[in-house]
C-alpha cells in the first residue's frame, strides 16, 4: 500500500493534476487488493481474532469494486470518485498494517494506535462515497453494453441483469455501512479509553 501511495504522489507531481491518477497505480492496486482475500482465510482459521463476516464484507466489497466495476467498466477509470476510494483505502491500510507490525514488535506508538481508531471517522465515509459514486457512474455503461447480463431464452432457463445487481449492491450499503461504522466507533471508545486509563494509572 505504500507502493500505491508513492505511485499516486509521483504521478500527481509528474502530471500536476489529480485527474486520472488511477492508471499510475492500477496494477499494484489489483495485486494487493486481491491478495487481501487471504485475510478472510486468516480470520476463518483463527490466525487473526477478527470477525469473519465483517472482514469478508470489507474485503469482498473492495475486490468487487476493483475488478467487477473499475476494471470491467473502463469508462469509470477517469472518474474522480475512483481516486476518492483509492486514497481512502491506501491511507487506511498503511495505518492498519503499521498498527499490526508495531503490535507484533510489542512497541506500538500511541500516535499509530490513535490514527488506527480515529482517522476512519473521515476515511470510511470517504471510501464508501467513492465506491458508491463509482458504481453509480458505471450504471449507464453497464445498461448500454449489457455487461455480465444473461438474457432469456437460453438453455439454462436463467437470467441475470448486472445493472439491477449493481443497484442492489448500492442499496445494501444502507444497512451494512452503519453497522460497520458504529462497530468501529465502539472499538475506538473501548481501545482509546483503556489506553487513557492505563496512562493515568502510571
Amino acid at each position: 500500500w505504500l507502493v500505491i501511495a508513492v505511485g499516486l504522489i509521483r504521478a500527481y507531481l509528474a502530471k500536476g493534476s489529480y485527474h486520472s491518477l488511477y492508471y499510475s497505480i492500477e496494477k499494484p492496486l489489483k495485486f494487493f487488493q486481491t491478495g487481501a482475500l487471504l485475510e478472510i482465510l486468516h480470520c476463518a482459521l483463527g490466525i487473526v481474532p477478527s470477525s469473519v463476516v465483517l472482514t469478508a464484507f470489507q474485503v469482498m466489497s473492495r475486490v468487487f469494486l476493483t475488478w467487477a466495476v473499475t476494471h470491467s467498466v473502463k469508462e469509470v477509470q477517469t472518474e474522480d470518485s475512483v481516486l476518492l476510494f483509492v486514497v481512502a483505502w491506501t491511507i487506511t491500510e498503511i495505518i492498519r498494517y503499521s498498527f499490526y507490525t508495531f503490535s507484533l514488535l510489542n512497541h506500538l506508538p500511541y500516535l499509530i494506535k490513535w490514527a488506527r481508531y480515529t482517522l476512519f471517522i473521515v476515511l470510511y465515509p470517504m471510501g464508501v462515497s467513492g465506491e458508491l459514486l463509482t458504481i453509480y457512474a458505471a450504471l449507464p455503461f453497464v445498461r448500454q453494453s449489457g455487461l455480465y447480463s444473461i438474457s432469456l431464452p437460453n438453455k439454462y432457463n436463467f437470467s441475470f441483469d448486472y445493472y439491477t445487481f449493481l443497484i442492489l449492491v448500492m442499496i445494501s450499503y444502507i444497512p451494512i455501512f452503519p453497522q460497520l461504522y458504529f462497530h468501529m466507533l465502539h472499538q475506538r471508545r473501548k481501545v482509546l479509553s483503556h489506553t487513557e486509563e492505563h496512562k493515568k494509572s502510571e
